[in-house]
């Protein structure tokens, strides 16, 4: 993929390995993102996303429908996005963006660790992140990434999930309902030991746990985190063991936008999920779907996802917001992180 070399020169200043840092102390830190955009669609919502002036642009999954095993196929796609002129607009005008994948960018439809090209696919979204040639990221397996971006003394870190790379087998009926894998696991020996790393020894003052998938969810038939149980309570029995400060969870697939709420045993504070799906095909069939951990709407329209980081005397508090076309706000949710 050919890119200006600005934009190579600028990434590379960000990222570090598998670490960044906000180069400029800020008392305001603006993180939007987004899941579910294929690059032959109408794409009417990054003039909104860039009024908002993110520094960060998080790309959750299904970042193109690639669902090819022929990288030109891939490459292609990626290139098309990579110069859809609303996407580049929001680059130039200086938005970091960082992102992990899902199944249709990872290659196959509901992929799992399996899929035999995975290794030459996670090269390519690595292209498309603008990953710059020597970084770690390059040589592990697996997309999975931390950054850490300030507001002000404060410290957001934003870890971002591989939920596809070594996910086990699920078994999907004729009714196209997905079975639960009792003991299978999502993320993988290695990089559970690396989120706890991240976790344990933070120092940083708000945690953004990304993945393709959603965590909170349990009701409905499609791709979760619920359909790994031991997976999910591991996760949540490290927010717990951890104590990691103001954890927040997002993720896409969905096809819809939503806000979860969970207690968690042994976390001080309620964890919230954002689920942000649908920048270019929303579910819009989809009214009424259970989900007992919602706060707020259901949202079926295109839309993405902000959260507005600022201090409050010594408190972190973040507003995050469903947005869609035409400056349009779903919802909005004020969170004081402990």
């Amino acid at each position: 993929m050919n890119k200006p070399l600005s934009f190579l020169l600028g990434a590379s200043l960000l990222l570090s390995g598998t670490t960044a840092s906000a180069q400029k102390t800020k008392e305001e830190l603006r993180i939007a993102f987004g899941s579910c955009n294929r690059h032959d669609l109408p794409q009417p919502l990054w003039d909104d996303i860039a009024r908002d002036q993110p520094n960060v642009w998080i790309w959750l999954g299904d970042n193109i429908y690639g669902d090819s095993d022929d990288p030109a196929v891939l490459r292609a796609k990626y290139d098309a996005e990579f110069n859809q002129e609303g996407y580049r607009r929001l680059r130039e005008q200086g938005t970091t963006i960082i992102g992990t994948w899902d199944d249709h960018d990872y290659g196959r439809n509901d992929g799992d660790k399996n899929y035999p090209f995975k290794a030459q696919n996670q090269q390519l979204a690595l292209d498309f992140l603008q990953e710059p040639a020597d970084s770690p990221r390059r040589k592990q397996e697996g997309i999975y990434a931390a950054y850490t971006y300030r507001v002000g003394r404060k410290k957001v870190k934003v870890i971002l999930l591989d939920d596809r790379y070594f996910q086990d087998t699920l078994y999907r009926d004729a009714q196209q309902v997905y079975h639960p894998n009792p003991t299978g696991d999502i993320l993988g020996e290695a990089q559970w030991q690396w989120l706890q790393q991240q976790l344990q020894n933070s120092d940083a003052d708000a945690h953004i746990i990304a993945s393709g998938i959603q965590f909170l969810p349990q009701e409905h038939r499609f791709e979760k985190w619920a359909n790994f149980p031991a997976a999910r309570q591991r996760l949540l029995q490290l927010l717990a063991s951890s104590q990691a400060k103001g954890v927040l969870l997002i993720s896409g697939d969905r096809h819809i936008g939503e806000i979860s709420k969970m207690t968690v045993p042994g976390v001080a504070y309620p964890v919230y999920e954002v689920t942000s799906s649908g920048l270019t095909h929303p579910a819009t069939h989809n009214t009424a779907e259970p989900n007992q951990y919602r706060v707020g709407p259901l949202v079926n329209d295109k839309h993405y996802a902000l959260f507005q980081f600022r201090r409050q005397r010594r408190k972190l508090v973040v507003t995050a917001s469903l947005r869609g076309d035409a400056g349009k706000v779903f919802y909005t949710k004020q969170i004081v992180l402990h």
